[in-house]
């Protein structure tokens, strides 16, 4: 019987962050700035006859709570929200809490609180020597998965030394 033979060593690496991203909006202009600036040298690449970008947004998603409360100060309710973007996040959240019957069915006032609030943004990168890996950023970390090369995730630490909010 024949054996199988490694061909190749994925490797995927997390930096926790020592402090939280503030919200959304600190994770948009990091996002924004890789994919205005390239940071790490990424080429475009073709795939299926077509060229792609150097980097690209590959997933996002957005999660967090409306929080319910009586005149007591009581949780009387909690509306979990999900979306797909940023803009649909906020649009979501500002159409629930302007849903007076959603607050007198719950029995209080409805809040937001941007600080329990969850994102991840994973943004496919192709490097210069042919990989193709993802970084994906979380609200307390970062992580790079699917590389091989250690210059990978030197360039990426070395990039996000730079970054105060990724320390």
């Amino acid at each position: 019987m024949a054996d199988f033979v490694s061909k190749s060593v994925v490797k995927s690496s997390v930096r926790e962050l020592s402090t939280p991203l503030e919200n959304k909006a600190a994770l948009s202009t990091i996002i924004g700035n890789i994919l205005a600036d390239n940071p790490w040298g990424c080429t475009p690449y073709i795939s299926g006859g077509e060229t792609l970008p150097a980097i690209t947004k590959n997933s996002e998603i957005y999660s967090g709570t409306i929080v319910y409360e009586n005149n007591a100060g009581k949780q009387v309710g909690r509306i979990s929200v999900r979306a797909p973007s940023a803009a649909g996040f906020d649009t979501i959240v500002t159409t629930i809490l302007a849903q007076e019957a959603l607050g007198t069915a719950m029995g209080g006032t409805g809040s937001h609180d941007s600080s329990d609030d969850r994102f991840q943004v994973t943004l496919k990168c192709h490097d210069a020597n042919g990989e193709l890996y993802n970084v994906t950023f979380r609200r307390n970390n970062v992580s790079v998965s699917s590389y091989e090369s250690d210059e990978v995730i030197a360039t990426i630490k070395t990039w996000a030394d730079t970054i105060p909010a990724l320390a």
